[in-house]
């Protein structure tokens, strides 16, 4: 069986990271699969999805370690072609990619005790983010 979620997630802007352990965990909960997988993907090419331990520390760590290996600059490519101040967002976001897939078991989702789903905003501006959820298994 294979069932799809599409949710609406509004950022800040730059550096906005959002847990959604809680809300992918409901649609696997409602979905009625008891084992498979379920894919989460950010529709758009300037935020990520991935897992961390969701605390203050390491919701810092993530976006200043971006920040220092690709810094906002008007030297990128992307500047030259589009003058719009995210070439970074676009490089940061491809780095730690799009969608993250999370295996299903017994009707709840594989994470570790210290592992939560998470979304960052990359891009420069607030943004209306689809989140796209595919419940896989049986």
């Amino acid at each position: 069986m294979v069932q799809q979620q599409t949710f609406t997630l509004e950022t800040r802007g730059h550096r906005d990271l959002h847990d959604l352990t809680r809300e992918i965990s409901e649609i696997v909960k409602k979905s009625g699969i008891m084992i498979g997988m379920v894919h989460i993907f950010n529709v758009g090419s300037t935020a990520a999805v991935g897992t961390i331990e969701f605390e203050p520390g390491l919701q810092q760590d993530l976006p200043d370690i971006l920040d220092k290996l690709m810094p906002p600059s008007r030297n990128y490519g992307h500047e030259q072609t589009w003058h719009d101040g995210n070439g970074h967002s676009h490089l940061q976001a491809t780095l730690l990619g799009p969608s993250l897939t999370v295996p299903i078991r017994d009707g709840k989702l594989t994470l570790g005790t210290w592992q939560q789903i998470f979304h960052l905003e990359c891009d420069v501006k607030p943004r209306q983010r689809q989140i796209m959820v595919t419940v896989m298994g049986e």
